[in-house]
């Protein structure tokens, strides 16, 4: 199974935080809402789930275990 790059998830998820503090310091910013939109629909497609919060959960998860041994040749 292909996994996401960690990095790209982790930019994400900040990116995510960033925007929804945006979104609810100014609700009625239509741009900053789309933007967030996007954000949590990017996330919940790499992360294989449904919604936003199961999505960045599942990120967060993803961001902090360990990244899997390579094989050794």
């Amino acid at each position: 199974m292909l996994l996401p790059d960690r990095n790209t998830i982790d930019r994400l998820l900040r990116s995510y935080r960033s925007q929804e503090r945006l979104v609810l310091a100014r609700p009625y910013d239509v741009p900053a809402r789309r933007r967030f939109e996007d954000t949590a629909y990017t996330l919940c497609v790499l992360m294989g789930e449904r919604t936003a919060r199961e999505a960045v959960r599942a990120a967060e998860r993803y961001t902090a275990e360990r990244p899997p041994a390579t094989a050794q040749r």
